[in-house]
């Protein structure tokens, strides 16, 4: 990513392509996931405030962010979590605790269930998680996909800002914004944006839903009560399919809580991973 503030400074081949990765602080291991259309930026506060107590382990999944796009890419949730796998045994992490946003969750829980990797804590903000997912507009551009990728360039920066501007409560301050549309900007990002979600499909977590009820572990479910992506009674369905697992809400939060409140954020993260 071009953004100086935010620099992933090291690369691992996954099966679908090289990832951008970077690790902060000392500690316990800890590793965030971001979701779509978004990528590790998101996390750049909440991960340098946890760096203070933990390892925190950064990256960009393959397609997303500064990681590598190209055509014929496989982006789909079962290759991200097959890439999350390898980077985990990458980085020789046994049991990490792991936070995952948005379609980072839906990765996070596939590599749990189909993998069976183990994790110390696993918070889920947010998460793509149980059906039905996906805002109107992403089911738009998933039945339309190649309509959209012919968008001329102006037509589809605005697009992007306007949907990327939309998971967020309040305003998103005018670098954020562009720090989120830039990587899906120029002949490698506009189509890697609209490859991204025409792979998008609900048989990825129709696959490990009944899986949620073997899991044994702490679990934090932490939802924006004003997400218009994935509804609150999203989160009510996930915390309840877990055993044990705690739902926490976010008021004054949409989708995209690490810019609405990552104070609060934060906070309830330090509060579950101890």
């Amino acid at each position: 990513m071009s953004n100086p503030a935010w620099t992933l400074d090291q690369t691992f081949e996954a099966p679908n392509g090289t990832v951008r990765w970077a690790r902060l602080g000392e500690g316990d291991p800890l590793v965030l996931l971001h979701g779509t259309p978004f990528s590790s930026y998101v996390w750049r506060h909440v991960a340098r405030a946890l760096s203070t107590r933990y390892t925190v382990h950064v990256w960009d999944m393959p397609g997303y962010g500064a990681s590598a796009k190209f055509e014929g890419q496989d982006v789909s949730l079962a290759a991200q979590q097959s890439a999350f796998t390898a980077l985990l045994d990458h980085w020789e992490l046994s049991r990490p605790a792991v936070v995952a946003h948005d379609f980072g969750g839906a990765v996070a829980l596939r590599a749990a269930v189909l993998d069976k990797v183990a994790y110390a804590r696993l918070a889920l903000v947010d998460a793509v998680s149980v059906r039905p997912w996906g805002s109107d507009f992403f089911r738009l551009v998933n039945a339309n996909a190649d309509v959209f990728a012919a968008l001329p360039p102006h037509l589809h920066e605005a697009l992007v800002g306007a949907y990327v501007s939309s998971a967020a409560h309040t305003p998103l301050r005018a670098d954020t914004l562009a720090a989120l549309v830039e990587p899906w900007l120029g002949t490698e990002g506009q189509p890697a944006f609209y490859r991204q979600i025409a792979q998008a499909d609900e048989r990825h977590t129709a696959e490990v839903e009944d899986g949620y009820a073997d899991l044994d572990l702490p679990v934090l479910v932490l939802w924006g009560e004003q997400d218009t992506w994935l509804p609150l009674d999203r989160g009510r369905t996930l915390a309840a399919a877990v055993p044990g697992a705690r739902l926490r809400t976010l008021p004054g939060a949409g989708h995209l809580v690490q810019e609405d409140v990552p104070a609060e954020l934060t906070a309830a993260l330090v509060d579950f991973l101890g």
